[in-house]
């Protein structure tokens, strides 16, 4: 294995852990601050810190032709805008384990859209994989129909609206994939916060308009920054990096190491209850992935 593809497995992990983070991060910031509050907030911080240092590294930003700006919005616009939106408002309805395991479908859709968007081979062992991991989600959403601690209320629901950001995030990595070589990873990431903050930026006036800020707790501030700084200003260059030395399928396969990562930080910070059907539908996901990742080095 060459050090390039090592170099890119390495940020594609790194990235997941943080982004399965961010899912518990988002599960305490919602208690702090309304959906389009805080992802405005989020996204003009990174916006501020990236801009700045794209100029610092790379003299300003690329000369784009129309077709590549509006692939660029459309990711943003699929996986910032509606990704954040989906997700933080399923989470008001589910636990973040779940939220986790039902984002860890991502390899499998991703590879049905660079089949379908980019002509990547959809061999047997990816359908297998796409299989495995519905399974996942029926075991998830079987373990769903029990009670929630904390004021959880329809987790059905929350997790059908975490799928969407599934989705999201998939088309995010494939369009990702389509403008990897024309855009430097840092510029990408500028421009993706930047559209984000855009379209935020109209609902995040209107719900701080009627939002008291004294309230809100030192803890929600640090958490904005985090994923201002940690989630969108480290881990989408990382992620943009490794996408664009690797097909997207196999990129995609490396979201598996998403709900590990936000079982474990649900676990060990918000104490949520570890249920069987949770690990039946890792296990089934996993085994997706597992395929998946076969189907890439045959």
């Amino acid at each position: 294995m060459s050090s390039t593809i090592t170099k890119a497995y390495l940020e594609l992990t790194f990235a997941m852990v943080i982004v399965g983070s961010s899912i518990v991060a988002g599960k305490i910031v919602i208690s702090s601050f309304p959906v389009f509050l805080a992802s405005g907030l989020r996204f003009a911080l990174a916006s501020a810190l990236l801009v700045p240092f794209l100029y610092y590294r790379e003299k300003g930003f690329p000369p784009l032709a129309r077709q590549d700006l509006c692939i660029l919005f459309l990711q943003s616009f699929a996986g910032a805008f509606l990704f954040n939106v989906f997700l933080l408002y399923g989470l008001r309805f589910t636990t973040a384990t779940e939220s986790g395991i039902i984002t860890a479908t991502t390899p499998a859709v991703i590879g049905v859209l660079s089949h379908l968007l980019l002509g990547e081979r959809l061999a047997g062992n990816k359908y297998a994989g796409i299989i495995l991991a519905g399974l996942g989600i029926l075991a998830v959403s079987r373990g769903s129909m029990f009670p929630l601690p904390g004021g959880d209320t329809n987790p059905l629901l929350g997790n059908a609206l975490v799928f969407g950001a599934v989705i999201g995030e998939a088309l995010f990595t494939v369009l990702g994939k389509a403008e990897s070589q024309k855009v430097s990873p840092l510029a990408m990431s500028a421009i993706m916060s930047l559209i984000a903050f855009a379209l935020f930026l109209p609902f995040s006036l209107y719900e701080a308009i009627h939002f008291d800020f004294s309230r809100v707790p030192l803890q929600g501030w640090m958490l904005i920054a985090y994923y201002a700084v940690v989630v969108t200003a480290v881990s989408f260059p990382l992620w943009y990096g490794g996408v664009a030395k690797v097909p997207a399928s196999t990129s995609g396969v490396f979201t598996g190491v998403l709900p590990v990562s936000a079982a474990l930080f649900s676990y060990a910070v918000l104490n949520e209850p570890f249920r069987w059907p949770h690990l039946a539908g890792i296990l089934c996901v996993l085994a997706g992935i597992a395929f998946i990742a076969r189907e890439r080095e045959t």
